[in-house]
């Protein structure tokens, strides 16, 4: 073969990857207002970025006429490319090959990807638009499978996983995105399940829409396995970008710093005012985080799930931080089994990654009742405290209002090797409400009272007072101190900066048993 040949056939093999399942196939994938395995990767990575692996691999399966179907690259796209000037390793599957079905081949490409990002201390991305395994290749798609989540556990507080769920993701497919650090769905276009509704309702006779199922407001408002939902597949991709930024490029790095155009110094006298005199009224606790952090901006994570419960990124000083906060308009920030694994989930996903957590506290205990404790509000609650007292991040930890009995050792509290905490002088710290402590504490006081509502109303203002400030947790030593909440954001900034070169270990071990 003469060398203008064997160009001409180089030419030609990239021609019929890069057109994957064909003209028909991309026009039906544009027709469902999705892009195609190949315009994600150029939307998501930096211009002329991406270099491509294992572009021309084909399947091996010669059973059911597969070997009469081969298409270079067997329905998915693999390689590296950089966001933002920083390296990141990726998959984007292809649904106009196979239905993105996974073959063996296309785990081994799969596969390939996570072990050179492991390898070189990168962020993965995988873009997910799969009909699942590949029914003609049996077992071998299944061991493929195997092999990826292996890697998806290897790889996990090692280096970032993201995964972008784009189209279908069904069976064994769904097990990987929920080995990985954060979700996105793409709202209508995408969902997820373990089985479809035909198998639903031939098993029990539920009658169910993929949608209602397994569709991006399901997973992020009732099941929590996803963490983002977004209107579009530009939009998907360019919160990938956003939550990148926050995350350094593997767990021996600290996040990227940012110029911080905010003055660190900045004091708001609004805060003043955020939380009620009335212990009982609600306030919305994300105005204090929004208005602390450089430019007012916050990145909500699970923002539809366990609204009780607030987490997300954002920046002190041009330093990424991890926010934890307890929500008093919902359920009066009580910690409930979905809060519990939220806040413990991120907790210890900030901890992989070097990002610094601030907790802002208002929670009045554990949310009482028989459905809790038949789920097991016990081991699920307990999540918290095992997340905090692991983590050797820097932990910053403000009291706003209520932190009353375990809740209050849970959120971050000195006890749990806290750094630094700080309580509003409207903080009431104390084992219980001043209601409840004063029933017990002066039961015979008040019911030998002439006036026992006068005298009840009387004793539960001193307990208030006396016992349920935040000076007497300070008297102990257990808040650093008592501040004005204008000046939340200096202090907290000046924490941070401090910490920055801590250094701490908990006790040697193979790993802790997390109760799960």
């Amino acid at each position: 073969m003469e060398m203008d040949d064997r160009f001409k056939e180089v030419e030609k093999r990239n021609r019929e990857a890069e057109l994957g399942g064909g003209p028909k196939r991309i026009d039906q994938q544009h027709a469902k207002g999705k892009m195609t395995a190949r315009e994600r990767i150029d939307y998501l990575l930096d211009k002329d970025s991406f270099q491509e692996i294992d572009k021309f691999v084909l399947h091996r399966c010669h059973d059911f006429g597969m070997e009469k179907k081969r298409i270079p690259g067997d329905g998915v796209v693999t390689g590296y490319g950089t966001i933002n000037g920083r390296l990141v390793f990726l998959f984007s599957q292809d649904f106009t090959v196979f239905g993105g079905s996974l073959s063996h081949a296309f785990g081994e490409k799969v596969c390939k990807i996570m072990d050179l990002a492991l390898q070189n201390g990168a962020p993965v991305v995988g873009l997910n638009d799969s009909g699942g395994a590949r029914i003609q290749e049996g077992v071998g798609s299944l061991a493929a499978y195997g092999e990826i989540f292996k890697r998806n556990v290897w790889s996990s507080g090692v280096v970032p996983q993201i995964s972008v769920i784009m189209g279908p993701c069904a069976g064994g497919a769904v097990y990987s995105p929920a080995l990985t650090d954060l979700t996105i769905m793409v709202k209508k276009s995408s969902n997820m399940f373990i089985t479809g509704p035909q198998v639903i309702k031939a098993v029990t006779s539920e009658e169910v829409t993929p949608e209602e199922l397994g569709g991006a407001m399901t997973h992020n408002t009732k099941s929590g396995v996803a963490h983002f939902a977004e209107e579009s597949d530009k939009a998907a991709l360019d919160r990938v970008k956003e939550i990148l930024s926050y995350f350094p490029q593997n767990y021996r790095e600290r996040p990227p710093v940012v110029e911080c155009t905010d003055d660190p110094d900045r004091q708001d006298m609004s805060l003043n005012k955020a939380v009620p005199d009335n212990p009982r009224l609600p306030y919305d606790m994300k105005d204090i985080i929004r208005t602390v952090l450089d430019n007012n901006k916050f990145l909500e994570v699970h923002q539809h799930y366990a609204k009780n419960m607030v987490v997300g990124l954002g920046r002190l000083n041009g330093y990424a931080v991890g926010i934890v906060a307890n929500q008093p308009r919902m359920l009066a920030g009580c910690l409930d089994i979905d809060a519990s694994m939220k806040c413990a989930r991120f907790v210890r996903m900030c901890d992989s990654f070097n990002i610094p957590l601030v907790t802002f506290v208002d929670v009045p205990g554990y949310l009482p009742g028989v459905n809790q404790e038949y789920g097991g509000i016990i081991k699920h609650g307990a999540k918290i405290i095992y997340s905090y007292s692991e983590a050797t991040v820097p932990k910053i930890t403000v009291i706003t209002r209520k932190a009353y009995g375990g809740a209050y050792i849970a959120m971050s509290g000195k006890h749990l090797a806290a750094d630094i905490n700080y309580a509003y002088p409207t903080a009431e710290i104390a084992v219980m409400g001043p209601e409840g402590a004063a029933n017990i504490i002066f039961k015979k006081e008040i019911a030998e009272s002439d006036d026992p509502e006068t005298t009840r109303a009387g004793l539960v203002e001193e307990y208030r007072k006396n016992f349920a400030s935040p000076f007497r947790a300070a008297e102990f030593g257990y808040i650093d101190h008592v501040i004005f909440p204008q000046e939340t954001r200096p202090r907290l900034i000046s924490a941070l900066m401090m910490l920055q070169g801590k250094r701490t270990s908990i006790p040697e071990r193979r790993h802790g048993n997390i109760p799960l």
